[in-house]
């Protein structure tokens, strides 16, 4: 077995669940949480919140779900808070290719 210590992470599910609806704005409930390693029932409360905390938008095309996130957000802890959404996922992310 792993050692404990060793499974803590620098982010939370919250911005984990964020990069990925980043990185594809279009993925299922069910790719978030086995990306994550969370529950689909977890990934569902988390986007619920983050859309209640006006970080995402959810928009419905046909039987999908599209995410808008809100990249204007800032972050919600005191000692990140002149930080927004959209820097946080600037530094985290990959190096995205454009396709133009």
């Amino acid at each position: 077995m792993a050692d404990p210590a060793h499974q803590w992470t620098f982010f939370s599910n919250y911005a984990h669940v964020l990069v990925c609806l980043a990185e594809n704005p279009d993925v299922r409930l069910r790719d978030v949480a086995e990306k994550v390693g969370i529950t689909e029932r977890t990934a569902f409360r988390l986007i619920g919140e983050l859309e209640e905390a006006g970080v995402i938008e959810r928009a419905k095309e046909g039987r999908r779900n599209h995410y808008i996130i809100k990249t204007d957000a800032h972050l919600r802890h005191s000692m990140e808070e002149h930080c927004t959404v959209g820097e946080l996922l600037q530094a985290v992310m990959h190096e995205q290719r454009s396709t133009n």
